[in-house]
């Protein structure tokens, strides 16, 4: 029994030697290459460096919202809802209430708020500072050349459609700035806290809180224009069902309906922060977002490593294969 165990040990012993052998053998491979790979590293490390430093810093502002709760705007229009409630929707009212989460950010991601805020703050030439004439105070006119993007040679081939508005070439209008606010602004909502965070990212720090205010200012008067109209819409079928109606006692429970119109009407008109509060007011950030200079050349400098010790082995085994088809030829 004991014989035949033997001739088992030399086997790893040589095994091991093979691994030590490979090991060696890479080891001599990466030696060999080591220019090839100190060359590799440093070029893209440089070219990394020299493209972060083209790349324009970006600055973030962020605003924190928390939506204003029932018992938040006053205990009046609570307590008319609860004895009011039955008879104002009989009458196709509808009791004012506290604006939900999911209707403030859908108003803040809407077109119709962004559309209304380029157009009031005059926000295109701020979206769009390459194509605006600081000077002239007007847009930069563009040649109309040849050029050799696919898209606007298949425009110019294919006739427009006769209910598409003309658009003067290098001119952005308000759908490219909607666009370009979609790009710089992102809005998220924190459920568990309830909780509205308005982000803008964007070159100018100034800019980019005042974006940030922008959005606020906005979405304030949005809300408290469409309370006002509600508020005056309801307010004129109570007065009419008012006259109509002989009941005594339904003649009060309309007084008191139309008081509450009034109330929020005065409200909408003076309170600030009708519909959110805001907890966390945008600053203009004394510090850059990205680009993260320094995070970029290291990760250039660690997967340019790795690249070049690949190159160096795929080197090194194309030689194998060249000696070896060589060496076959020569014994033929």
């Amino acid at each position: 029994m004991t014989e035949e165990k033997k001739p088992s040990e030399p086997v790893n012993v040589v095994a091991e030697n093979e691994d030590e052998i490979d090991l060696l053998e890479l080891a001599r491979t990466i030696w060999k290459g080591k220019k090839l790979i100190i060359w590799i590293a440093v070029i893209v490390t440089l070219a990394t460096a020299a493209y972060s430093l083209t790349i324009t810093n970006i600055y973030t502002a962020q605003a924190v919202l928390k939506p204003v709760s029932s018992k938040d705007g006053g205990g009046r229009i609570s307590s008319l809802a609860s004895q009011f409630g039955g008879l104002a929707s009989l009458a196709g009212i509808a009791m004012p209430g506290a604006a939900s989460s999911a209707e403030l950010v859908s108003l803040l991601k809407s077109n119709v708020l962004k559309k209304t805020m380029i157009e009031k703050y005059n926000l295109l030439p701020i979206l769009f500072p390459k194509q605006w004439d600081e000077e002239k105070k007007a847009w930069k006119k563009t040649s109309g050349g040849f050029s050799l993007n696919p898209l606007a040679l298949i425009s110019k081939i294919k006739p427009a459609q006769p209910n598409t508005p003309k658009k003067d070439p290098g001119v952005p209008d308000t759908w490219d700035g909607i666009r370009a606010l979609d790009e710089y602004v992102s809005t998220n909502y924190n459920l568990k806290e309830d909780i509205i965070t308005i982000t803008v990212n964007f070159r100018n720090p100034d800019m980019a809180a005042r974006i940030a205010n922008y959005f606020i200012a906005s979405l304030n008067d949005h809300m408290s224009s469409e309370a006002k109209r509600v508020a005056v819409t309801n307010r004129e079928y109570l007065e009419k069902q008012l006259q109509e109606t002989k009941d005594p006692i339904v003649q009060q429970k309309i007084y008191n309906l139309i008081a509450d119109k009034i109330e929020t009407t005065m409200m909408a008109e003076v309170k600030e922060g009708f519909a959110f509060k805001v907890l966390d007011p945008p600053m203009a950030p004394d510090q850059k977002s990205k680009p993260k200079r320094a995070q970029m050349v290291f990760v250039a400098f660690i997967v340019s490593l790795f690249f070049a010790v690949f190159v160096v082995f795929f080197r090194e085994y194309v030689k194998k294969i060249k000696a070896k088809f060589a060496g076959g030829h020569h014994a033929e």
